[in-house]
């Protein structure tokens, strides 16, 4: 909203730094969590998130991927296609409609989500679950409020820093894991 000058019409509560400080807090830990899961798993977020849906819903299509995890099907595309390369996925025609693919987890994709940790942080993960219920759908409404506010309801949610990690190119040598691409290198935000 704007003030009859063009303006922006200040934050009536006077929290506005507290809450800008508190979505950057988030920002981090989902990037420093992020960086985690490369270095340790040799998987970024959107890459596990797929392996996660293909393990629960069985073979899908990239388009039903991509839906699922709230990427785009270019980004999908791009996800199935790397994962495959190092053996955790792979494609066979569909059999309602040849034309199309299912994508599904090979043996190895089914051992490295064995041991791969949840997209949520671990500490993150465990308090939630000792949350009631109410208060779950609670911090869950205000959360998809925020998203709203942001103009981000309906945004890819593709992370804005996937890792700037060179060696997301290899794994630790306890993983039986094939190496990784590198992910794209973005700039570190302000």
């Amino acid at each position: 909203m704007e003030t009859a000058n063009g303006a922006p019409t200040p934050v009536r509560t006077g929290h506005e730094r507290e809450i800008v400080v508190a979505i950057r807090r988030i920002m981090r830990a989902v990037d420093i969590h992020s960086r985690r899961l490369v270095d340790e798993h040799g998987l970024t977020g959107p890459q596990l998130a797929a392996l996660r849906e293909v393990e629960q819903k069985g073979p899908l299509s990239p388009a039903a991927i991509a839906d699922r995890i709230h990427l785009s099907r270019g980004t999908v595309t791009g996800i199935v296609a790397r994962l495959e390369r190092r053996g955790l996925l792979e494609r066979s025609p569909d059999e309602a409609d040849r034309r199309s693919v299912r994508i599904d987890l090979t043996a190895l994709g089914r051992h490295v989500l064995s041991r791969a940790p949840s997209l949520l942080q671990e500490r993150f993960r465990r308090e939630l679950s000792s949350v009631e219920d109410w208060e779950q759908l609670l911090i869950l409404s205000t959360l998809k409020r925020i998203a709203s506010m942001m103009d981000a309801s309906e945004l890819d949610a593709s992370p804005h820093l996937v890792t700037t990690l060179e060696d997301a190119r290899t794994l630790p040598a306890s993983s039986e894991l094939p190496p990784a691409e590198p992910p794209p290198r973005r700039p570190e935000p302000a």
